[in-house]
């Protein structure tokens, strides 16, 4: 009737959503589309989730489509793997991907060799979700980023969302896809608001695996980060563009298959390169990003050579003050930019 008369209808605005509810909406809308999607996990059910990610999802779907199961990382992977090669689409949460690694074997030997070792006949539609990367104050055995460790495995599909769009979209074309996909989430980002666009809204919103994100339009220097140090990036960006220094951030979204077309492109534009990340320095994502560019047509353009921020090379300590100086810092973002700038 409003349009009839003439009138401008605005569409509907932006709303601020959490990562914690972005990951809710993307389980509730995939548990009610598709009836081969179920949820398994210790505290899943009942409980509402350990960090109230699957909060109201076992009171509207029940028993069958959202299950507690024993503290044994090993057996619940086991009976997932089991159910995606049977046909059903499991998501299944690690409490923290540390203890991922009581199901390794599971992960890598079961979910991400199948398709290859079965030339095809078999796929393994599951999803590996849960926190990853350093909370706070839970020391080493809580604080590990897998990132590495799962991106050099073949058969596996590798997501690390930054914002509550990414935690949507990811987690959604994570479920259906048909491969094994391990999504890392970062517990200290549940919490967060960030603005979640109309289209993010939809049901039928999700963001392509393999594809980056630029987050910031930049020209002297490229960042390049992925989970909750994305946020630590756009911050330094901030406070170098008051000193005249013009970032471009890019969220890479994906761990594996990367997205190196998007930092290429970006680097031939700007000259110069810093990657940052929570994980260890050694074999890291920063690592492989910078040897993908030394390897590829973006190393003519670079004018100095590329810069990696990463977490400290030891256990995570479990005191504040010792564990602020292991996790990247946005001060440790802006002095390697100005290293790599020579400034």
């Amino acid at each position: 009737l409003q349009q009839r008369r003439g009138l401008r209808l605005s569409a509907p605005a932006a709303i601020q959503v959490t990562v914690r509810d972005a990951l809710n909406q993307a389980l509730d809308e995939e548990l009610e589309r598709d009836e081969r999607v179920f949820l398994l996990g210790e505290e899943v059910a009942q409980y509402d989730g350990a960090y109230k990610i699957s909060r109201g999802l076992w009171k509207k779907y029940g028993d069958k489509r959202v299950i507690d199961t024993p503290i044994s990382e090993m057996g619940f992977a086991g009976i997932a793997v089991g159910a995606a090669m049977a046909g059903l689409r499991p998501v299944c949460e690690f409490m923290t991907f540390n203890f991922s690694m009581q199901a390794i074997d599971q992960v890598i030997n079961s979910a991400a060799k199948t398709c290859y070792m079965s030339a095809g006949s078999i796929a393994v539609p599951i999803v590996f979700r849960g926190p990853n990367g350093a909370s706070a104050g839970v020391a080493a055995q809580h604080s590990q980023c897998f990132a590495a460790w799962y991106g050099h495995c073949p058969g596996l599909k590798v997501v690390s969302p930054w914002s509550a769009e990414d935690a949507k979209g990811l987690l959604k074309a994570s479920i259906r896809d048909d491969n094994p996909v391990v999504m890392l989430e970062n517990e200290l980002l549940y919490g967060v608001p960030f603005e979640m666009s109309e289209q993010a809204q939809s049901k039928e919103f999700v963001i392509p695996i393999g594809k980056a994100k630029i987050e910031r339009q930049g020209t002297n220097v490229t960042l390049v980060s992925h989970s909750r140090p994305v946020g630590h990036c756009m911050e330094a960006a901030a406070v170098l563009a008051k000193e005249g220094v013009d970032c471009e951030v890019i969220n890479l979204r994906t761990i594996r298959p990367m997205d190196i077309e998007t930092v290429e492109a970006s680097v031939v534009k700007t000259n110069h390169l810093v990657t940052v990340e929570g994980g260890w320095p050694q074999f890291g994502v920063g690592a492989e990003i910078c040897a993908r560019i030394m390897e590829g047509p973006a190393f003519n353009y670079l004018d100095a050579p590329a810069v990696r921020v990463t977490g400290a090379d030891v256990p995570m300590p479990y005191a504040k003050i010792l564990e602020d100086n292991c996790i990247p810092q946005v001060k440790d973002i802006v002095f390697a930019v100005k290293k790599a700038l020579n400034i």
